[in-house]
């Protein structure tokens, strides 16, 4: 039922492009004609469509950010260049944060604080990844449609401030009364108006976003730990959104069916495939020859060794003669044509709760031992993750490569097992980047093969993206102020 209620509220969101066009400076200024107008809609009729484009939001995003982080490559072994991750762009400001204004708008008429807390949880969401993307965007003057139609940029660090108070907002509500009667249903396409896990996904994502701030020294570790000790309980609190037979999950459409219709398609990187082939931390237990998550993420020739392919390496694997042979699974986790798109999870919440611990005892990025805090919360991700992609995990847990011991334990065992996890979400991007890139961080990591050495941006890792031409045509001399290059770090990576 639920997944049959996404393809409803696409066409509802069809119709709501109308009713902000008159109040976004994005848009043109003329309302279409046959489109639903503000006052005939209810929150609930906005909701849906806004959660489904908050996760194509993602996905646009990951496009270009998994092949940055190489969990794939494109097609031969390519590697990504400059992006302005303009489909990002044109999800938060066309269809979701104009949206989302008018379901707080309506919500405050209502006395529907509830209905207010998840549109405020939602816009933390989106100003988020667009900060991570864009570094400097338009928040505070976004909105404003006639009344401002070139919005001043505000800062990355503006905008996470917006984000700490967002979820506190939402916090304090979610756990206060409403007495609207109004409440979530069928539109809530995460948690069909559970608001216990809304609450929860709250203080998770609170947790992710002081994580990133925790390197720059403008939240501590242990600020970290006392957020997510509320957070996520179980793998039932994910928060994802399925596709249907009729609403085809994006990675499938873009990964397996232009794959089999002869078009252009992405395969699986060396740095995702040594990661989970024995290459960069080798079993020790004689039993396994791969993670058993591999298989649901990807499929190889039928050969017993699998090989990722090199970001940029003309179509070779890490050996420099043989080929790459992995690719997407067809029928994967998240290539199957109903698959979910993950926003963040119970596994990540305790990755995150692994690395706050970790740095919290006064771990650093080469340091060896920790806690028993941060131990467990790295095995109970671990497990958490194969439990979620529905693998045997039994060998995997007990293998010494993995079960390091408090004593063993480094941050690059934490956040190997997070970025595996972690797998086609743009949150990677986040975590190279608070690291530096680091191979210390992430094993084996190697900067993209460039096909010719002088081209722009060789050697140097892409930080963010470029602001699309849209806003540039439309918002020029705020956009001119605010633009960088696409290498140059984010706030909260200096």
């Amino acid at each position: 039922m639920m997944k049959k209620f996404i393809t409803k509220a696409i066409i509802i969101g069809s119709l709501i492009v109308g009713v902000t066009a008159c109040s976004e400076s994005y848009f043109d200024v003329n309302t279409p004609s046959g489109t639903a107008q503000q006052e005939q809609l209810r929150m609930s009729d906005l909701l849906a469509p806004v959660i489904h484009s908050t996760l194509e939001g993602q996905h646009s995003a990951e496009q270009a950010f998994g092949n940055y982080v190489q969990n794939f490559v494109g097609q031969g072994g390519t590697a990504a260049g400059e992006t302005t991750a303009s489909g990002l762009w044109s999800q938060v400001y066309l269809n979701i944060l104009p949206n989302l204004k008018v379901i707080k708008e309506k919500a405050a008429t209502e006395g529907a604080t509830h209905y207010a807390a998840v549109a405020d949880i939602l816009t933390a969401i989106n100003i988020g990844i667009a900060a991570d993307t864009w570094d400097n965007i338009p928040y505070l003057q976004a909105n404003l449609g006639q009344e401002n139609l070139f919005p001043a940029f505000d800062s990355q660090q503006v905008v996470y401030a917006e984000i700490f108070t967002l979820l506190d907002n939402a916090i304090t509500a979610l756990q206060g009364e409403d007495n609207s009667g109004i409440s979530l249903g069928k539109e809530d396409l995460i948690y069909k108006g559970n608001l216990d896990k809304w609450l929860r996904a709250a203080y998770t994502l609170k947790a992710r976003y002081q994580l990133h701030l925790v390197n720059k020294g403008a939240v501590s570790p242990n600020d970290v730990l006392i957020t997510i000790a509320n957070g996520f309980t179980s793998n039932s609190d994910d928060f994802q959104m399925f596709y249907s037979d009729k609403n085809i999950n994006p990675w499938y459409s873009v990964e397996i069916l232009a794959r089999n219709t002869g078009n252009f398609h992405n395969d699986l990187a060396s740095q995702m495939v040594s990661s989970m082939n024995g290459d960069y931390y080798p079993f020790e237990s004689g039993v396994l020859t791969i993670d058993p998550r591999l298989p649901r993420f990807a499929k190889n020739d039928g050969s017993s060794v699998w090989k990722g392919y090199v970001s940029g390496g003309g179509g070779l694997s890490p050996d420099g003669v043989t080929s790459g042979n992995t690719g997407f699974a067809e029928g994967g986790y998240y290539t199957s044509i109903d698959s979910p798109l993950l926003l963040i999870s119970y596994a990540e919440a305790k990755f995150i709760k692994a690395e706050a611990a970790f740095l919290a005892n006064g771990g650093t990025t080469t340091s060896v031992g920790s806690n028993s805090v941060a131990y467990t919360a790295y095995m109970e991700g671990i497990s958490a993750s194969i439990l979620k992609y529905g693998a045997d995990g039994a060998d995997y847990l007990a293998d010494t490569s993995v079960d390091v011991g408090e004593t063993g334990l480094m941050l690059n065992h934490i956040m190997k097992e997070k970025y595996i996890h972690n797998f086609l979400n743009p949150e990677t991007f986040v975590d190279y980047r608070r690291y530096n890139f680091s191979d210390n961080v992430f094993k084996g990591l190697k900067i993209r093969q460039e096909v010719d050495a002088s081209g722009d941006y060789a050697g140097e890792w892409f930080r963010r993206a470029s602001y699309p031409s849209t806003e540039l045509n439309r918002n020029r001399s705020n956009v001119e102020a605010n633009r960088q290059t696409p290498v140059t770090p984010v706030w909260w990576e200096l």
